[in-house]
């Protein structure tokens, strides 16, 4: 008989999905999403749709392995999990006593957006003493740049985006990254909102436009700019709101002078009759909402970008009217993961890595050296920057690696140890949602397939064999997640418990009119003007900064004319989903996209093989011919794995391990390579 459960992806995805799945003698014979949840209304993406694909993958890790061939081969022998955490330990100690705690690095990310999957290897580390890792590849710049302006905790609700007369999607492809937001888009477009893309390519979001402004990469700001220009020219900036909430508008109108439409296409390559256009359909109408994306903080002014952008609804006051305002991810102040994600105060001291310089730190590092490293909840051989490095760092025979993994990955192929993880529909946890206001307590579907095991467990057995007795590595799911709500918090709105508890979607409350109470800025107001950016030797005000590997004509562009652009594919999630049937048949093949000039110029034609190059490194892949690119521009929808293309050199051995300007984030799009007919392989 099939019994139905719900529980909620906790892949790294704004949607954070509630699922409904079938299950008859503990294995899953249907999934399908869950009708009752006020967002993801019953229907989920191909990816999730088939996830029994992933969950009964030949390529699934059942098992803890040891390696028996060499670095990069793949090759393990089955072994026990007392034999695989006892040699874990051993090995920990060992480098402990020869090289220092902080010789151990722990590498995790977004795989598992789960509370205690993403935080819960955090505290044992610390205990430890080993390395801090930076986790800031993805959204370090976001959060910088938003805090610049607004400070923490003002975002518009998703929900809302259904009474907008404009909706503006910035730097986003919602059609493959924030699939639940199209309905919600279209009901207001029903209702006649008009909506406006803004992108470096034609996507699919973009093709639903009612109007699509092509940027070029990196320069996003100076079309905000130019916006405002017009704004503030015109008359239709908010002079209540400005004077009630805001600081440093007369700075802002003198930084914005200069930026012209016509200066503006010069940067952007949007036509100043467009950048004029918007400009005004923006001010004149307060029921504007934005939704901006977190690709175009990938730059290296890619903070600055999000702050001036951060800026436009405070300028009109768009705030203050409901269908106005911005959202690029909903605020997380309702929950105590700080329990988890920083140190105790007795934890030793310990140096911070950045997890994006992860080739230069395995390669390059001393004083001590990394000489054991622990990933989980990220499959770094083919997500981190500069990854011929990393492939090098991770072939030293001297590193000792431990990979907690659901399925073989270009990653666990360099694993001394690899130990078999759960997937979300095997483990209990929390799962929020970064585009949305709704949490859900998340049970297990099914039992863990063969000796899989979730994070917290592991973590805890790795404590209890080093001797660690403090009372967090005691702690059940049970215990654990409850204490992870803020209870004061919620309990003052009334926060449904028991429905929480019995894992049903509950709304989570949010600050009203959070800037009449006071920001987390310096002046507690939204600030236009910023004396710590400007103390940090970054622009007060919002500004275009130019990228070294950019739009602009220097010595490294004479080389490298094209600016690569590393969007995300609809039927991947990041390197999620690369090891499925279906996944890499529906995206087909790895594709170079090149507008037909730039392939003519290089007597290029569609369906060539192709070697795309720069400094760094060099990538494979097929050649697809399109308008939908602008010149100048070669767009690579990832992230393919790197065993999938030839060389095992993935899309990342083009991109830079250089840090944005604010937050210490990836600049995965500040790529210039050259594209040449690939030679026989």
């Amino acid at each position: 008989m099939i019994e139905y459960r719900n529980i909620v992806c906790s892949h790294d995805c704004p949607d954070s999905c509630s699922v409904r799945v079938g299950v008859e003698d503990d294995r899953i014979v249907s999934i399908g999403g869950d009708p009752q949840h006020p967002i993801t209304r019953g229907f989920l993406c191909g990816k999730v749709n088939r996830y029994t694909e992933r969950v009964y993958s030949p390529q699934r890790v059942r098992y803890p392995q040891r390696r028996v061939g060499a670095k990069g081969e793949g090759r393990f022998e089955r072994i026990s999990w007392d034999e695989a955490l006892d040699e874990i330990v051993a090995r920990f100690q060992a480098t402990i006593a020869q090289h220092g705690a902080e010789a151990i690095l722990p590498y995790s990310y977004g795989g598992n957006i789960g509370l205690v999957g993403m935080y819960g290897g955090h505290r044992l580390f610390f205990r430890m003493g080993a390395s801090h890792l930076k986790r800031t590849i993805c959204t370090g710049s976001v959060n910088a740049g938003s805090r610049a302006t607004h400070g923490d905790g003002v975002a518009s609700d998703i929900e809302d985006i259904v009474n907008a007369r404009l909706i503006l999607v910035w730097g986003c492809n919602a059609v493959a990254t924030h699939v639940h937001l199209m309905p919600f888009i279209k009901q207001a477009r029903a209702k006649g909102a008009k909506l406006v893309v803004i992108d470096t390519y034609r996507n699919a979001t973009a093709r639903q436009a009612d109007l699509f402004l092509q940027v070029r990469p990196g320069t996003d700001a100076a079309l905000a700019l130019g916006m405002m220009r017009e704004i503030i020219a015109g008359g239709h900036h908010d002079m209540g709101f400005i004077d009630r909430f805001t600081l440093g508008f007369e700075q802002l109108r003198e930084g914005c002078a200069d930026y012209t439409p016509q200066r503006v296409q010069e940067i952007t390559g949007v036509p100043a009759e467009d950048v004029a256009m918007l400009g005004r359909l923006y001010g004149k109408e307060r029921r504007a909402f934005i939704r901006l994306g977190m690709g175009l903080s990938r730059h290296g002014n890619g903070g600055m970008t999000i702050r001036t952008i951060s800026c436009l609804p405070s300028l009109t006051g768009a705030w203050e009217h409901s269908g106005g305002g911005l959202l690029n991810y909903t605020p997380d102040d309702h929950w105590h993961t700080l329990l988890l994600k920083q140190p105790a105060p007795t934890d030793p001291p310990a140096r911070e890595l950045n997890m994006v310089q992860l080739g230069d730190i395995l390669t390059r590092l001393d004083d001590p050296p990394i000489k054991a490293m622990y990933v989980y909840g990220s499959n770094p051989a083919a997500v981190v920057p500069d990854q011929s490095k990393v492939h090098a760092g991770l072939a030293r025979e001297d590193l000792f690696l431990v990979v907690h993994e659901q399925t073989f990955t270009d990653t666990t192929d360099f694993a001394d140890i690899v130990l078999p993880a759960t997937t979300f529909m095997e483990h209990d946890d929390v799962v929020t949602a970064y585009g949305h206001l709704y949490a859900q307590y998340s049970r297990a579907a099914i039992p863990p397939l063969g000796e899989s095991r979730p994070n917290w467990d592991v973590f805890n057995a790795i404590a209890a064999r080093m001797g660690f007795t403090d009372p967090i590595f005691q702690e059940t799911y049970d215990t654990l997640l409850p204490q992870l709500l803020n209870r004061e918090l919620l309990t003052s709105y009334g926060f449904d418990w028991e429905t929480f508890l019995a894992g049903k979607p509950v709304r989570m409350p949010t600050l009203v009119r959070p800037w009449e109470q006071g920001l987390t800025t310096d002046s507690g107001k939204i600030e236009f003007f910023s004396q710590r950016t400007a103390k940090r030797g970054l622009p007060g005000v919002p500004a275009f900064v130019p990228l070294a590997e950019g739009h602009e004509d220097n010595a490294l562009k004479a080389r490298y004319p094209l600016q690569l652009v590393t969007a995300p594919a609809q039927h991947f999630l990041n390197s999620t989903f690369g090891d499925t049937v279906s996944s890499p048949k529906l995206e087909r093949e790895p594709l170079l996209q090149l507008h037909p000039a730039e392939a003519a110029a290089r007597d290029l034609r569609e369906g060539d093989a192709v070697r795309a190059f720069n400094d760094r490194g060099e990538s494979y892949l097929t050649l697809r011919t399109t308008r939908d690119v602008m010149p100048g521009v070669a767009v690579a929808e990832s992230v393919w794995w790197p065993r999938h293309l030839r060389g095992r050199k993935g899309i990342n051995q083009l991109t830079t391990a250089e840090l944005t300007d604010m937050g210490s984030g990836g600049r995965f799009h500040d790529a210039l390579i050259q594209v040449e007919a690939a030679p026989p392989a």
